[in-house]
């Protein structure tokens, strides 16, 4: 059985064709009290967490970040079978706090394992791999999964310059800026533990990441937007301003490579 669907992109952004309407900026100043809720329902071990609404939020992307689950999420809010959510809308999401807990002390190991790097570092204590060595992997773990090579690379060029020191102030890590929490999703698919900060599992994370945008979009430049933007909020707005700018920088980058051609 496939695992949920990642809600996650390695960067949320949030511009003027996300902003909120009348309605919602009438909705977010006005005391909205959680919708009801099932509490019987609800298995033992779960942490009820009180959350507003932000554009661009999507059911799977804060069942993701907060620990829960998608179908538990809906049934406690009492929303609709396809998760809809209103920009100032107050929920309650249904922590799985043994998963929380979980991931908390796999984050204590691995900062342990990398030098007691923090998620806002911004280089590590160790020499960085070459740019050279950070094309190969990318090549290999893309033909590995069936991605289109030049592809990932593109995005790869568009992140970070193929420089695995990068960690952005949102905390996605490594030459392929992926987060964290999409990387415990694609840990799913590769069936193993993924590590941001070694070089072939950042190439393994944005590479399967790829794969299941690929997926679920309709055309390379919404799987491309997806990556940047997040699948919920692409389905939701569309592309914002600031991704088809993106999009078109990666299909550039994408089409130089597959002529032989340097990335910059």
């Amino acid at each position: 059985m496939r695992p949920p669907l990642p809600g996650a992109r390695v960067r949320r952004v949030i511009s003027a064709a996300a902003a909120p309407t009348a309605l919602a900026v009438a909705l977010a100043l006005t005391p909205v009290t959680p919708a009801a809720a099932d509490h019987e329902r609800l298995p033992q071990g779960r942490d009820l967490r009180t959350y507003t609404v932000k554009a661009g939020d999507t059911v799977t992307g804060l069942a993701v970040r907060f620990h829960a689950w998608t179908a538990e999420l809906i049934s406690h809010n009492h929303l609709d079978s396809s998760g809809s959510l209103r920009v100032g809308q107050r929920i309650e999401i249904p922590v799985v706090t043994k998963a929380r807990d979980k991931d908390r002390g796999k984050d204590k190991d691995k900062n342990k394992d990398e030098g007691g790097q923090g998620a806002g570092s911004t280089s590590s204590s160790a020499g960085h791999p070459s740019r050279d060595r950070v094309r190969r992997t990318i090549t290999r773990a893309a033909n590995h999964r069936g991605v289109d090579p030049q592809l990932a690379l593109a995005i790869a060029w568009q992140e970070s310059g193929w420089q695995m020191h990068h960690v952005s102030s949102a905390g996605a890590i490594g030459a392929m800026q992926v987060l964290p929490g999409t990387a415990r999703w694609m840990e799913y698919y590769a069936g193993r533990d993924l590590r941001l900060r070694v070089l072939k599992d950042n190439a393994t994370a944005g590479v399967l990441l790829l794969g299941v945008l690929d997926d679920h979009t309709r055309s390379r430049r919404h799987m491309i937007g997806a990556y940047y933007q997040g699948l919920g909020a692409l389905r939701e707005h569309g592309l914002y301003d600031e991704t088809k700018a993106y999009v078109a920088n990666v299909l550039a980058i994408r089409e130089r490579l597959e002529a032989g051609r340097p990335p910059a």
